[in-house]
């Protein structure tokens, strides 16, 4: 049976009750954020671990897991937790780097991100030489004999995944296409026959270890053709975007907006990305961009809001310029866009403040009198006062402006 133990929330720095023996995800019970904790062998049971000992690491608590994007999640664990490795493919902004870090973390191990590039070679992935180190021996233990020797050796300097296949640790590799093909050769022998060829010997992978790839479409700037030796060795997964409720999730947790104007936001971006137009189909940024613009710029999505309004043409026609739309489409999508907006965010936001008509026809006669004073005819004068003058709605603005 597992026993209880302690390990200080690495957000809070509070204590959590965890297992001993069992890596998973925890839920803090006081900042309500996530964390992974691996218990150490040689943690003493029913102790809370020493600093050295820690290995508790505080993942992003912002992931989003709809129903759609868990069954995603499960299914990409059960292939990695076969021994199998997985290869995320999608255009920009469709999550493969968020998606693949969070599934990375809930194996519990520790995660290394390396980033393709086209300078990379292998040597940047395993490691290199880097100088020499001389040793120097002068013995004069007796005094008639001089011994000297000299010893020049270069000196190794890993690489992260040299590192982490000897540790055992989840890599994730983040725009692998970017890469030239050749400095990702060493990758067929650690995938296949789970070897390391390091310095004319082959180092054993160590069991734990995983990798989770992820790559735009070959015709994105930048990426070269991935050899399709190495694509055999992994499962691709091709992700296209999101669904609604997906988007509307991100977005409102990455921006804070109420969920009616969250949902306004998608259903524009959605219907603008419905009619055609050169967009980035697949990606969430649009959506996100423009909630948080209206939470910095105290906008709202309604159709009459300028803030709003422009924010829409900055993010969505900004994105059909850069995907190379003719002045003519340009006029064209700047009138879909108006159209859009007109249908989906025409009417008036629900006012979610609390009116001062509310207060003044609905409350109790007690509570009345608790309010506006001790003297029950003047309390009675003044409300038969505004009622009669119609200056609920005056005071109505007053109220909010105030």
């Amino acid at each position: 049976m597992p026993t209880n133990l302690t390990q200080r929330c690495p957000w809070c720095n509070k204590d959590v009750i965890v297992e001993l023996g069992r890596a998973r995800l925890y839920t803090c019970p006081f900042c309500k954020k996530n964390f992974t904790f691996t218990p150490s062998v040689t943690q003493p049971e029913g102790k809370s671990a020493a600093p050295s000992q820690e290995v508790a690491t505080a993942i992003s608590s912002r992931f989003v897991e709809t129903p759609s994007l868990k069954e995603l999640v499960d299914r990409i664990l059960a292939y990695i937790q076969e021994g199998l490795h997985v290869h995320l493919c999608g255009p920009a902004g469709s999550g493969k780097t968020t998606l693949a870090l969070h599934v990375a973390q809930q194996l519990g191990r520790p995660v290394v991100l390396i980033h393709g590039d086209d300078e990379m070679g292998t040597s940047d992935l395993v490691g290199r030489d880097s100088g020499f180190k001389r040793s120097y021996l002068h013995d004069e233990y007796v005094h008639s004999v001089l011994k000297v020797e000299e010893e020049v050796k270069p000196v190794w300097v890993g690489r992260a995944l040299s590192e982490a296949c000897k540790k055992g640790s989840t890599v994730v590799y983040d725009e692998f296409a970017r890469s030239r093909p050749e400095a990702n050769n060493v990758l067929l022998s650690v995938l296949e026959e789970r070897v390391l060829p390091l310095r004319g010997e082959n180092i054993p992978v160590d069991a734990n270890f995983r990798i989770i790839f992820t790559s735009n479409p070959n015709e994105y700037a930048g990426c070269h053709g991935v050899q399709d030796a190495l694509l055999d060795r992994m499962v691709t997964i091709h992700l296209s975007g999101f669904d609604r409720e997906t988007e509307i999730a991100i977005t409102q947790e990455r921006s804070g907006l109420p969920l009616t104007e969250v949902e306004r936001i998608i259903a524009v971006v959605r219907a603008f990305r419905s009619e055609g137009i050169k967009t980035s189909g697949a990606s969430v940024r649009p959506s996100i961009l423009i909630s948080r613009i209206l939470r910095v710029r105290a906008g709202h999505a309604y159709v009459e809001d300028p803030v709003f309004i422009q924010a829409c043409r900055d993010v969505l026609l900004s994105q059909a310029r850069r995907n190379g739309a003719s002045p003519q489409e340009n006029q064209q999508n700047e009138e879909t866009l108006l159209l859009q907006i007109q249908e989906h965010c025409s009417a008036p936001l629900p006012i979610e403040q609390p009116t001062l008509k509310v207060a003044i026809h609905e409350r109790e006669p007690d509570n009345l009198m608790v309010e506006l004073g001790e003297d029950k005819e003047v309390q009675e004068l003044l409300l038969r006062k505004i009622r009669e003058k119609g200056l609920a709605g005056k005071l109505l603005n007053e109220l909010l402006k105030g």
